[in-house]
């Protein structure tokens, strides 16, 4: 495999604003759904006599189903169509949503979140597919930066508003609401994509790479290392912040719940600034490694930076770096996949960021876990902040040095 000049192969924009838009909303309920467990768990672990240990294993069963079909979602998206694979992923995690609150057992509540993890693993692989098939290079970034302002404000969402009414309802009633609601996307999502979805891929007249051909490439080793240190400090914070402010930092539970929404405001605001400039960039000139690269490593770095800040520091200083690090989480996250969608091209961009999602999600089952265990050791959160900085860190290597150049690979065409 060697490279194409940049943008080679390229389709013109063939999607709309308000696909787009669907894609960015898909995103954030996916987020709210997946993260109403961290805003529930200071009063779930009350309720249901939770430990430490059993919190960890329930914020990292999600990603046992979610990481491995990361690689079945970037096969269906190629086989039936992104369209459709991803109408069918949100069903799926939008009753296990429901389900969610009528449990009562730590058994359950296990069943649900693998349940949940299997729906979720198609937002990616689809979106992606969709962005890289329809959108030139110099307009990866906007397009990755609604998606990464969705990320952002899903967690905004879930931890604000999910919170207070969490406080004023329960939890339970609160699962069973957002659930029917995350179901409700799929009527404007039905109506603005059905003829779309009837079309065939327009890339379809040459077969995606398979999976092992992927895998054979440096960059797609590069990507996957680099978007599993990404995610191992995203993650980290997801689903330890709630009880890190109540129970670390003493913050009522309203106190956390808006803390935690700002601090999800800003990597909003972060995401969207950060697609706006790279696009400027390159139509100004610049090469997506030059810009790709520049951003990402400065993203890795400042999550760093506000890790190690909130190990050492006291109160302010810690809420000061989680500002900190979720700026920098906006800084990064479009260009995860904007990396993705470069390197792989429409042709394999959802088997391509399949794979790429399925490593860069082992964090979500490591991550939780190791968290939970260091917390019921130490009491404390000092060695969780310390290891999702070193893991951070590493970033900057496999962005930066693994992955020689931003660039499209290009694939035999005939190959399998």
């Amino acid at each position: 495999m060697s490279v194409l000049a940049e943008g080679a192969a390229r389709p013109k924009a063939g999607i709309g604003a308000g696909v787009v838009t669907l894609l960015a909303l898909a995103i954030f309920i996916n987020y709210v759904d997946r993260g109403n467990l961290a805003t529930a768990a200071p009063l779930m672990k009350d309720e249901l006599h939770l430990s430490g240990a059993q919190l960890g294993l329930l914020f990292s069963a999600f990603f046992w189903t979610y990481t491995p079909s990361q690689i079945l979602a970037g096969w269906l998206s190629e086989r039936i169509n992104a369209y459709r694979t991803l109408a069918i992923g949100l069903a799926i995690w939008s009753l296990a949503t429901i389900s969610t609150g009528f449990v009562s057992s730590f058994t359950a509540l296990i069943a649900l979140r693998l349940l949940l993890g299997l729906g979720e693993s198609a937002a990616f692989p689809c979106s992606s597919k969709l962005i890289a098939q329809h959108l030139p290079a110099h307009r990866l970034g906007a397009a990755n930066g609604a998606i990464g302002v969705g990320l952002a404000l899903g967690p905004a969402f879930g931890t604000f508003v999910g919170g207070m009414a969490m406080a004023q309802w329960g939890w339970r009633t609160v699962f069973i609401l957002f659930g029917l609601a995350s179901l409700a996307w799929l009527l404007p999502w039905f109506f603005v994509t059905r003829d779309a979805s009837q079309r065939p891929d327009e890339s379809a007249h040459e077969s995606a790479p398979a999976f092992l051909t992927i895998l054979k490439t440096r960059a797609a080793w590069g990507a996957c290392l680099g978007h599993f240190s990404a995610n191992y400090g995203f993650y980290f914070v997801i689903s330890w912040l709630p009880l890190y402010l109540v129970k670390a930092r003493g913050f009522s539970v309203t106190q956390m719940s808006e803390i935690g929404g700002m601090i999800y405001l800003v990597y909003a605001a972060s995401a969207s600034m950060t697609g706006f400039v790279s696009d400027r960039w390159m139509q100004a000139g610049a090469s997506s490694n030059r810009v790709r690269k520049t951003m990402i490593i400065a993203s890795h770095s400042g999550v760093a930076l506000a890790m190690l800040g909130c190990a050492f520091g006291g109160v302010s200083l810690s809420v000061a770096c989680l500002f900190l690090a979720g700026a920098s989480f906006g800084l990064g996250t479009p260009m995860i996949y904007a990396i993705a969608q470069t390197l792989a091209g429409p042709r394999a961009a959802g088997k391509w960021v399949g794979v790429q999602n399925c490593v860069g999600n082992i964090a979500g089952i490591v991550a939780p876990i190791v968290t939970g265990l260091v917390i019921d050791r130490t009491g404390q959160f000092f060695w969780a902040f310390a290891v999702a900085c070193a893991v951070t860190a590493s970033g900057i290597l496999a962005w930066g040095v693994v992955i020689r150049r931003v660039e499209p690979v290009k694939w035999n065409p005939n190959s399998p």
